[in-house]
């Protein structure tokens, strides 16, 4: 024992002699690893948990049930929750974001999140456990809700990472805050619970951790990604106004539909024609919502958009093309000066870029490593998806990461990729992890990526 704490001493005044930080040295990681035995005993009740929430999915600013679950899972542990974090959505608004919290001595504080909500998604994965809920939107219109990004697997993961930590207090130090968050996909949920005092309400965390299921990998590998890893996501509404009238005599009217569809079209040159070809950018239309009845021009189409850039250069220049694209359009049609297009960007939904720390990056890939094996990791390009999650992190201020569980079935995964098929992705309704791997898989690495963060 004497000649093992000299050769750590020996490693850490060498480390700190050349400048290196604890962040960059992974082989001095803890040597505890998770209860596999207990994981395999709690396997039936999570897979029944998770088949649970994914029954009965709820939508962003509406996970009253998932919150008070996860709450419920989490008190039975021993975490002192505090709910009905982050009502500054609207007044109110209760607030559905919970931590979590367990000292277990003196060490660094480290944060997991989970996000809880659904997607307006119809499910046609007809599964047995497939999700039948229905809601009405504020626009009027009906639509499903279904758990198509995975945030069931997320939530289940959280609960099994909770349950191997409690079990194994007596090797780790510090405290542990596990997070449920609302509004990920509306992707206001994080800054929603920041702005509501979520420091003030837990300690403040050395390393924020989360794991995100992932369509693009079989279950059993994990992926991870140094740096800028998701790209950041402004969403702009525009109210295309005309003048309305009878559908028999349109030349007496302004017709917005038919401006709406002239500036979707417009819309997809901007990209392609005002963006630097090196600079990653996406715009889409994703919804366009106008009209009563076929024989009536309405007075107004409205239009929602969503962008993605990695720079401010390349999203300040999507928002002035996006004006200046329906200005022109409307002009051309000759709609009145007091008619004008009306262009608003949504702040309070704006994710800024994931930046994956890079020193805490390589601390999680190697006990990704660790238990998973080394061949089982794999290192992923950056994506043009969005996550509010960086905003946990106050940009930078600490550090944050997030890693990849694939959720295909391995089977599966194998046949598309001979064949040459593409897989169901995330938001897609036939979107279907293979529950019980990867589940597995994400409880045993978030479990050791806190273990060695954490170490007794």
């Amino acid at each position: 024992m004497r000649h093992n704490r000299l050769a750590l001493t020996l490693a850490l005044s060498l480390a700190a002699t050349l400048g290196i930080s604890s962040l960059a040295t992974p082989t001095l990681a803890a040597n505890a690893t998770p209860d596999r035995p207990r994981l395999e005993a709690d396997m039936p009740q999570l897979l029944q948990l998770y088949k649970e929430l994914h029954l009965a999915p709820e939508l962003s600013r509406m996970e009253e049930k998932t919150a008070a679950r996860l709450a419920s899972e989490l008190r039975a542990l021993g975490f002192t929750v505090t709910e009905g974090i982050g009502k500054y959505f609207s007044p109110g608004y209760k607030g559905y974001g919970l931590v979590g919290v367990m000292k277990n001595g003196d060490g660094p504080t480290v944060l997991v999140r989970a996000d809880m909500d659904a997607l307006p998604v119809e499910e046609k994965t007809g599964l047995p456990y497939a999700s039948t809920v229905k809601v009405r939107l504020p626009s009027g219109q009906e639509t499903g809700v279904m758990h198509a990004c995975g945030h069931d697997i997320h939530v289940t993961s959280l609960v099994g990472t909770a349950r191997q930590l409690v079990a194994m207090k007596n090797q780790w130090r510090g405290t542990l805050i596990l997070l449920g968050q609302p509004a990920e996909e509306t992707i206001d949920g994080a800054i929603a619970m920041v702005r509501d005092g979520l420091y003030d309400k837990v300690p403040k965390p050395d390393y924020v951790i989360a794991l995100h299921d992932w369509s693009g990998m079989p279950a059993g590998r994990v992926g991870v990604t140094s740096g800028p890893a998701m790209a950041q996501s402004t969403q702009i509404d525009i109210r295309v106004r005309g003048v309305g009238g009878h559908g028999s005599a349109p030349q007496t009217t302004r017709d917005p539909v038919v401006l709406a569809a002239s500036i979707v079209m417009q819309l997809q040159t901007i990209v392609s024609r005002s963006t630097a070809p090196q600079e990653p950018a996406v715009l889409t239309v994703g919804t366009i919502h106008g009209g009563t009845k076929r024989n009536i021009i309405p007075e107004e189409v409205k239009l929602e958009l969503n962008m993605r850039s990695y720079n401010e250069d390349t999203r300040q220049t999507l928002i002035a093309g996006v004006r200046r694209v329906a200005r022109g359009a409307a002009i051309a049609m000759g709609v009145p000066e007091d008619r004008m297009p009306e262009v608003t960007v949504i702040d309070a939904e704006f994710a800024p870029v994931v930046i994956n720390d890079p020193k805490l990056n390589l601390r999680v890939e190697a006990s990704l490593r660790k238990v998973v094996g080394a061949e089982n990791v794999d290192q992923l390009p950056a994506v043009m998806g969005s996550e509010d999650f960086g905003r946990l992190g106050l940009d930078g201020k600490f550090p944050t990461v997030m890693f990849r569980v694939g959720a295909v079935n391995p089977a599966e995964y194998a046949k598309a990729t001979a064949e040459g098929t593409v897989l169901p992705s995330t938001h897609s309704p036939l979107f279907a992890p293979d529950p019980e791997p990867t589940l597995r898989t994400g409880i045993l690495g978030m479990t050791q990526v806190v273990l060695d963060l954490m170490p007794r």
